[in-house]
């Protein structure tokens, strides 16, 4: 594993939960585990229980996978959210394994 991609999200209502954790489980990461980079996912829920957490491992150049996936997104070949709470967006980012040789 080179880095990670974490993304912090959560359902836009309790009424859209079901429709939200769906897509999540159904759609969004089987679809990101099939771009070149990304090799597993996995899920986490905090305490709140209305934020969840999505860590995807990556294997190989971090940059390269993070333009993959938003040419996939501008390409429109990711199918769009659903339940998704979108205020305030989702945090999204980036993380590179330091290189313990320094």
């Amino acid at each position: 594993m080179s880095g990670v991609l974490v993304v912090e999200s959560g359902p836009a209502s309790p009424e859209e939960a079901a429709a939200y954790h769906d897509w999540y489980d159904n759609t969004h990461i089987p679809e990101i585990l099939t771009l070149d980079g990304f090799v597993s996912a996995r899920r986490l829920a905090a305490g709140d229980g209305d934020t969840f957490l999505v860590i995807y491992e990556i294997d190989g150049d971090v940059e390269v996978a993070k333009a993959t996936l938003a040419a996939a997104n501008a390409a429109g070949t990711m199918s769009p959210p659903k339940g998704l709470q979108l205020k305030p967006p989702p945090r999204v980012r980036y993380y590179s394994q330091l290189d313990n040789a320094g």
